[in-house]
């Protein structure tokens, strides 16, 4: 069985119906960048921030 790193932010935004390239420009880096910075598992603070943006872009989406 394999372990995917970073399951519960990959699970958000895929719930949530966002895009990886919204997240990693929010974060001022390319979207490769972002794919590669999951391979790892990040800190928490780092996923409190990307769970922040995935809650603002949801937010915007339903706004529009």
């Amino acid at each position: 069985m394999r372990i995917t790193k970073n399951e519960d932010i990959r699970k958000a935004i895929k719930d949530n119906g966002v895009y990886y390239w919204q997240i990693a420009e929010q974060l001022g880096i390319n979207d490769g960048n972002f794919s590669r910075k999951l391979r790892k598992e990040l800190s928490q603070e780092e996923k409190q921030e990307i769970f922040s943006i995935i809650k603002e872009l949801k937010a915007g989406a339903d706004n529009e």
